[in-house]
């Protein structure tokens, strides 16, 4: 699994937290959803400028400072574990995030690299674990993943003003990935990305916990660096 992650980018995996944990996350991902009061700060629309509490796309960065118990949920700790499996036992929890897809939306997230959003460091590994909260799926918005090539990124920009960067891929290379509630996906910050909008009548909930070394962390932070600002595109053309 570690090799085939180091090849090309990203892995699926299964059963990374039980039904019982799922159905815990569901709860406090709706209470995060609903408490507009103390997450106005932390979200936005990926989808381009939505009404507060009524996003196509709500991106709710850091739940975990609005809910710290969140830290100690089977989520965040088996997901620590097997970041730490791909890339090394120094990798630490660098932020969290929710990406809720509303129903009927059909907004898609643009293809992109998630190393676009983030500061060039010396140690380049980092890991997303993408975890479903509910049947992840090409109607409802499921990941698609190109294998990565090198670690170049793209020219990224928004094509919404407000919304989610975007750089040029095709799906043609992709291979999409379905998940059950439990299961994640693995992939590091230069690999191609992107998922089709929502058309069904539910939220398709996803948690993502991104993972990097410990003395990186430490060096975002010493530049002001916590995930909690505006987001911003590194390379602009």
């Amino acid at each position: 699994m570690k090799n085939k992650f180091l090849s090309q980018g990203f892995i699926k995996f299964e059963n990374l937290i039980s039904q019982e944990d799922v159905s815990d996350l569901k709860v406090s991902y709706d209470a995060l959803l609903s408490d507009i009061k103390r997450t106005a700060h932390l979200r936005s629309d990926l989808g381009g400028q939505g009404e507060l509490g009524s996003e196509k796309i709500t991106q709710l960065m850091r739940p975990s400072s609005v809910l710290p118990e969140l830290l100690q949920s089977k989520a965040y700790q088996n997901a620590s574990l097997q970041a730490q499996s791909l890339l090394g036992r120094d990798l630490v929890l660098d932020f969290d995030m929710l990406i809720n897809k509303m129903p009927l939306t059909n907004t898609p997230t643009p293809w992109h690299q998630d190393a676009a959003y983030w500061i060039d460091l010396p140690d380049k590994r980092a890991v997303s674990c993408w975890i479903a909260l509910e049947q992840a799926h090409e109607k409802n918005g499921c990941m698609w993943f190109i294998p990565k090539k090198d670690d170049q990124i793209r020219t990224h920009h928004a094509v919404v003003a407000g919304g989610a960067l975007s750089c040029k891929a095709s799906i043609d290379e992709a291979v999409c990935i379905p998940l059950q509630p439990g299961d994640c996906t693995f992939h590091d910050g230069f690999t191609l990305h992107y998922s089709k909008g929502n058309t069904t009548a539910q939220n398709r909930r996803a948690l993502i916990l991104n993972f990097r070394p410990k003395d990186m962390v430490a060096l975002e932070r010493a530049q002001g660096v916590d995930h909690l600002g505006e987001r911003k595109v590194r390379n602009k053309p």
